[in-house]
């Protein structure tokens, strides 16, 4: 990334002089001094100072778009160079669910890298809408999502689809049942995602089509954390049956698989339907495409 503008995306996102000079192996004083000739430069401020706290204003906002954009298409002009000084190597920008770290990002990489040892990934986990604008605006090649995104400008191929269930404590009334539908248990607590996250987007989906409003007694960014909720007692909530058990002094949660139409989550890869891949990219976009093609 071109260190003119490396520093100023970095500022701008963290908002912390502080924090962007030590992620940047700087000094303070010299950062603040380059942030006040390129004001100079500009004939405008770009942050509102707040004592030690930045905050990007009208001005700084516009610039950072901008700087933003321009420095996805260095980056990515960078990577085609590469690409053709040696297609054996290249960078994949991966972002991705933090609950697909677990296993899915895992088990894709180690099997593409057996074949492509010299392709190396940088990897960001985020919400889904985080997902989808990284992609979009160039800040990733590829993302894995779920549900299929409803934004234009992104391509989208289904890799599996994993069925939804119940997580209920293991001492619940409901968790000998072999399936259960949403709306009997329109009256409990739920735990969920925060707003922004692909299960959270699914879980309300569900709630409409079986006509109740849910009671929220918990929000969470980590399907973990809400499993470990479940296995508190602290309420029930929407996992998938792949996910993975709760470790502690208490019992996993239950999981009731769900008969509701559509209690199914997608998981798929999306990349930007404007942008041209480079080899790195589209080798392994390929793999993961073929491998969910190949799957039984």
């Amino acid at each position: 990334m071109s260190d003119g503008l490396h520093w100023f995306i970095t500022l701008a996102e963290l908002e912390r002089v502080g924090a962007a000079a030590e992620r940047l192996h700087l000094t303070q004083p010299t950062l603040s001094r380059m942030l006040a000739r390129l004001e100079r430069r500009l004939g405008v401020q770009l942050f509102d100072r707040h004592g030690k706290r930045l905050a990007l204003n009208d001005f700084g906002r516009v610039y950072y778009e901008h700087t933003r954009r321009a420095q996805a298409e260095l980056d990515a002009a960078a990577r085609e160079l590469a690409d053709l000084a040696n297609p054996a190597k290249g960078v994949v920008r991966l972002s991705f669910l933090h609950s697909f770290g677990a296993r899915i990002v895992p088990e894709l990489i180690a099997g593409f890298r057996r074949g492509s040892g010299h392709i190396t990934f940088t990897l960001t986990q985020e919400a889904a809408e985080s997902v989808e604008a990284r992609v979009l605006d160039g800040g990733a090649d590829l993302g894995l999502v779920s549900p299929k995104p409803a934004v234009p400008g992104l391509g989208w191929r289904t890799l599996q689809r994993q069925r939804l269930a119940l997580a209920v404590p293991a001492d619940h009334r409901l968790a000998a049942r072999r399936q259960i539908r949403l709306a009997e248990v329109s009256d409990a607590d739920f735990i969920v995602m925060h707003p922004g996250f692909g299960m959270r987007r699914i879980f309300d989906d569900l709630c409409a089509a079986a006509d109740f409003r849910p009671r929220i007694a918990f929000e969470s960014s980590d399907l973990v954390t809400v499993a470990g909720l479940v296995a508190a007692g602290l309420g029930v909530a929407l996992l998938h049956m792949d996910e993975p058990p709760v470790r502690g002094p208490v019992p996993a949660p239950v999981l009731v698989p769900l008969s509701d139409p559509g209690a199914i989550r997608e998981v798929g890869l999306i990349w930007s339907a404007s942008a041209v891949p480079s080899e790195a990219v589209r080798r392994f976009r390929d793999f993961a495409l073929d491998r969910a093609h190949s799957a039984p």
